[in-house]
Formats: C-alpha cells, sequence, structure tokens
C-alpha cells in the first residue's frame, strides 16, 4: 500500500468514484479507501436515474441539470460504457388537485430554464397503454437519463486508475490524526499520510467525522426496491407518481395509511436488461436492511394502482438499502473549515448517482481553490455545523 498521497478518499462507492476521477484527472495523486468491496454500499442498492423533474425549482434542480451534462461528457470520456440513456422521465397525476400542483411545478422550472412541459390524458395513454384509464395526466422533463450504478462506479474507478490513482479495499478506517501538516491516516492496512482527505462514506460518514471531532448529521434513510420482469412493454422510460415529490419532501398525501407510514410512492424504471425496477419506500428505521415483506407488498399494491397488468407479471427479487439523508434534503459537499484540508462529500440521500457527476467536478474545484461550477454555498458543512464533545 502506497504510505503518501495528495488526496486521500474514503468511500468506494459513486461519490468516491467521481471524486477519484476528477481529482485524478487534474494530476493529483489520489487513494482511495473502501473497507469493503467497491460499490457495496448504497450505490449498489439503487436505482440508475440521473434526476432533475424531482428536485425543486431553482439551485437543486439546476444542480441536477449540470450534474446531467456531466454524465453525458463523461460517457464519451471514459474507456467502459455503463448504459447510459436519456430518454427523459415523466411524472403521473391521479387528481385534480396534483394537476394543479404539477402545473405550477412545471412553470416555476421553465422559469429556472428547464425543459418540462405538462401531460394531458392522451399524452399519458400515447405513453403506455398500461397505465391506469383514470390517470389525468402529468409532466415531463426531456434531460433525465438513467445508468447502471455498477457499471457507472466502476468505470469512474477505472479512468480513476489510468490516471494514477490507487484503490484498495477491505481497507477500513481507524482513526485520523493531523501531524507535521499531513493527515495521519490508520487503517485496517497500515498508515496512510495525505495532504488531504475527502470524506465520501456516505451513511457512515458521521462515523469518520467523530474520527476528527465533528458532528455531521446524515441519518439512515431506509429504501426498498423490486425488481421485476418485463414481460409486456410496460414502458419504455422512468415513471414516478407526483405524489412522489410530497412523499420525499415530507408532505402529506390522500393515501392509505400503510403508503403513507412506509413513505411509498411509484417509481418505474425500465432497465437494458429487460427488467424493470419498481420503487420506492422511504424509512428511518437505523441502520437495519433486512426487506420488510409488508413495505414490499405495499410498492407493489401502489405499481398495480398506477399500472393494472403489473398483477400479473412476474417478481424476481427485492432488495434494500440505506440512503444517506439531511434535513434539507440537499448534500454536504464542502471544506470543513476548522479542519482545514478536510472535506465532506455525503449525504445525497436517493441522489447519490444523480449527483456523483457533479459532486466529483467540485471537490476537485474546491480542492484546487479555482471557481466552482456551480454555487457551493447551499452546500456548505457549517450550515449544520456542531462540534462533537471530545
Amino acid at each position: 500500500m502506497k504510505k503518501h498521497t495528495d488526496i486521500l478518499i474514503i468511500g468506494g462507492g459513486v461519490i468516491g468514484s467521481a471524486i477519484a476521477y476528477y481529482v485524478s484527472k487534474s494530476g493529483l495523486q489520489v487513494t482511495v479507501v473502501e473497507r469493503g468491496e467497491l460499490v457495496s454500499g448504497t450505490s449498489s442498492r439503487c436505482d440508475g436515474n440521473i434526476l432533475a423533474i424531482d428536485k425543486e425549482p431553482g439551485f437543486d434542480s439546476q444542480m441536477s441539470l449540470a450534474s446531467q451534462r456531466l454524465v453525458d461528457e463523461i460517457s464519451k470520456e471514459l474507456d467502459h460504457p455503463f448504459e447510459y440513456r436519456a430518454p427523459g422521465s415523466i411524472l403521473v397525476c391521479e387528481t385534480e388537485e396534483e394537476m394543479v400542483a404539477a402545473n405550477k411545478w412545471v412553470h416555476q422550472q421553465k422559469n429556472a430554464g428547464l425543459p418540462f412541459r405538462m401531460l394531458d390524458r392522451e399524452d399519458i395513454r400515447q405513453e403506455s397503454p398500461y397505465f391506469a384509464d383514470d390517470l389525468l395526466g402529468g409532466l415531463e422533463c426531456a434531460t433525465d437519463s438513467t445508468v447502471n450504478p455498477y457499471l457507472l462506479t466502476f468505470s469512474l474507478f477505472e479512468g480513476a486508475k489510468k490516471q494514477g490513482a490507487n484503490v484498495f479495499t477491505h481497507t477500513e478506517v481507524k482513526a485520523i490524526l493531523k501531524e507535521d501538516g499531513y493527515f495521519k491516516v490508520d487503517t485496517s492496512r497500515g498508515v496512510i499520510y495525505a495532504g488531504k482527505v475527502v470524506n465520501a462514506a456516505g451513511v457512515w460518514a458521521p462515523r469518520i467525522g467523530e474520527m476528527v471531532g465533528l458532528h455531521i448529521p446524515i441519518y439512515p434513510r431506509k429504501g426498498h426496491i423490486i425488481v421485476a420482469s418485463r414481460q409486456a412493454p410496460v414502458g419504455l422510460r422512468k415513471v414516478m407518481e407526483f405524489g412522489y415529490l410530497i412523499s420525499k419532501f415530507g408532505g402529506e398525501r390522500m393515501v392509505d395509511a400503510e403508503t403513507e407510514k412506509y413513505g411509498v410512492a411509484l417509481v418505474f424504471e425500465p432497465t437494458e436488461s429487460q427488467n424493470f425496477l419498481i420503487g420506492s419506500s422511504r424509512q428511518f428505521v437505523g441502520f437495519e436492511t433486512k426487506v420488510d415483506i409488508n413495505v414490499v407488498k405495499c410498492i407493489a399494491r401502489r405499481a398495480i394502482r398506477f399500472y393494472p397488468k403489473m398483477a400479473d407479471m412476474l417478481l424476481i427479487r427485492t432488495y434494500a438499502g440505506l440512503r444517506p439523508y439531511t434535513e434539507d434534503h440537499l448534500p454536504i459537499i464542502s471544506e470543513v473549515e476548522s479542519i482545514p484540508n478536510f472535506y465532506i462529500a455525503a449525504g445525497h440521500e436517493g441522489d447519490g448517482i444523480s449527483l456523483a457527476a457533479i459532486t466529483g467536478k467540485v471537490i476537485d474545484e474546491l480542492i484546487r481553490g479555482v471557481d466552482t461550477t456551480i454555487p457551493t454555498e447551499p452546500l456548505r458543512y457549517d450550515r449544520f455545523e456542531r462540534v462533537v464533545k471530545q
């Protein structure tokens, strides 16, 4: 193992891979440590969407649009393809109230410069004959794209290694100390000295933060996904219910108690392998990742409400993962002023795939002290800052 490095990145998921790619591309020596296998955490238990459609108008949606552009660029740069395609995505509405809210959402997004448009009942019918007959319409974002999250992460790491990065798996960080202007990082495979450290550990970022005396307010939020067999051409692109936005941002919906309890809302994603993913759920249950059959049944019922024919389709498997949640639904992408040269890139919740590219780009820019691609004020750590008592 290399004992000295310019930049040490802690975390082998999609965020760590994007940071490694952009920082190594800038000519800095990069080392990545991951306590398990690469893509063994949240990045392996999610869908693969790069969305603006579900982001709040303004900074949030503009950040997503910037990330979409970067993913399109790296799809041409990286040697290994990652099932990238950009068919757009839609939200569907089941009530007049949702249609009114959707129209307002589209108006706000268009004013912010994003390619949104309303869809009427006929548009929905043309989108898929498998939709329930009573759906009233919805909205579309034309730039939304999708990837295979495994392949994207591995492709970025391969690109980083081609540029000189070192990547070590099964290397757990035990302690972090500051010594003679360097970080002395004690790992399960020896000590690494680093000029700068990036905490990209996802739901485990708070544990890394504690090693340097920081409280990082990121909490695990559990989500389930169903993998089903595409026995019929249900749809060609990502579909969500408008209620997904309400669920994501903590609002109240007119749904049954169980759907509300588990935070279930329709998410449909066709994959390149000709299967499709069905979600989603949102629960705070600590670090527990066991599949809950009650949640799976609830997701299935919600999917059938929007696609009645799915009742006859084959379920292949289910899985659950943890999303790194922050209370304002924005990640922390920031240097920590109280600990110079220590950076945090975590807290993306369900947007890690969406925002990986822009996160990697911005961390590289922060490290090099150049102007950033997007404003970083809303992403600063000090919006939450509280020092852990030693």
